[in-house]
């Protein structure tokens, strides 16, 4: 394990109509990654925001 910072091992990844996913966020608890996708998804668009964990040893 490194001491470079923090863990942050919730991601948003936005997901458009052709399957492309991007990560656009990471996030220390679930809870807080489900606020941002929940803002992002409500400032419109055609985009799926997920979330999900890191795997661990990633």
């Amino acid at each position: 394990m490194s001491d470079s910072g923090a863990v942050l091992p919730w991601l948003v990844i936005r997901e458009d109509g052709n399957g492309n996913r991007y990560r656009v966020g990471s996030y220390a608890t679930r809870a807080e990654a489900e606020k941002a996708a929940a803002r992002l998804h409500r400032s419109g668009g055609e985009q799926l925001y997920v979330v999900e964990r890191v795997a661990r040893g990633s």
